[in-house]
């Protein structure tokens, strides 16, 4: 697989950043790299929801001295939302998405991924066409910049109750083909797809090469293998598709993450308040997955 955000044999396993941290403050992602390491993973996923407050070359330099990757992910606000009509509010997304790719460069990662299309919430009315084709005329130009820069952009697809643009791997193949640039990849995600696909095998098959970034979630968020979600038979197809980028698993606490972001996500109950003790699990089974989904020699 070629063009995924790290390359590199086999699948990276990452985290997500919001396992260990609520915020990207110097001390907080220092934290996260340490006990991303300490926990086995290849790869950290750094929210840029706080990327005022993250200083991208001292993250640098202690991925680096950690030997870890690095993905960046990011949701758009309703005032800088892509996908509007609105050309002001178009124009503070587009800003935003492009700070956030430059943010990706400064910290030496290759992958800016998210719902990067649209806000992250629940739309009170379908996409129109006019806010469609401006979410594509701006990811056009940041998929662009990315692709100089040999930065991948990922379509991340979330469910009905988080965006009115992206819900299933049709849905995000149609955008990446109008956007119509090598750097777009997909990005598929448990938790959303059980929400919204048949099944979990068949959009992997349906997105095949170009899948370039996997999120692993729970149905409610929590501890892996503790919901009811197919991860085996989702695991078979990405082998069977030969997907070798990342698989990064994502939970989401109040325990951890502000009340802001919170509230966006919609946690309203916890499911896990221990981060490390989650993390070394999440790691085990995505590991016990892998393995158990390899083709019989």
């Amino acid at each position: 697989m070629k063009d995924t955000c790290v390359p590199a044999a086999g699948n990276p396993v990452g985290i997500h950043s919001l396992v260990w941290a609520g915020d990207a403050a110097p001390e907080s992602v220092s934290a996260a790299i340490e006990q991303t390491k300490d926990a086995g993973f290849d790869l950290l996923e750094l929210s840029l929801h706080d990327s005022l407050s993250l200083d991208a070359d001292r993250a640098r330099r202690e991925l680096a001295a950690a030997g870890l990757a690095v993905a960046c992910s990011r949701g758009l606000a309703f005032e800088a939302d892509v996908s509007s009509e609105d050309p002001r509010v178009v124009e503070r997304g587009a800003a935003l998405l492009a700070s956030s790719l430059e943010t990706t460069r400064a910290l030496g990662g290759t992958c800016l991924t998210g719902a990067l299309y649209s806000a992250l919430g629940k739309y009170d009315r379908p996409l129109t066409r006019a806010g469609r084709a401006n979410a594509v005329a701006v990811l056009r130009g940041l998929s662009r910049q990315a692709g100089d820069w040999g930065i991948t952009v990922g379509l991340e697809i979330c469910n009905r109750y988080e965006t009115n643009v992206v819900n299933t791997a049709r849905d995000a193949l149609r955008l990446a083909d109008d956007i119509g640039s090598d750097s777009v990849r997909i990005h598929l995600d448990t938790y959303h797809m059980n929400i919204e696909e048949d099944d979990l095998a068949r959009p992997v098959h349906e997105v095949g090469d170009r899948l370039g970034y996997v999120h692993i979630g729970e149905n409610h968020r929590g501890y892996l293998g503790s919901g009811h979600i197919d991860f085996a038979s989702f695991f078979r197809a990405l082998a069977q598709v030969g997907y070798t980028g990342p698989i990064t698993f994502e939970s989401f606490s109040t325990a951890v993450v502000a009340a802001g972001l919170s509230h966006d996500l919609a946690i309203w109950r916890n499911l896990w308040s221990d981060g490390p003790d989650l993390a070394r699990q999440a790691r085990l089974f995505i590991a016990q997955q892998l393995f158990l989904a390899r083709p019989a020699q």
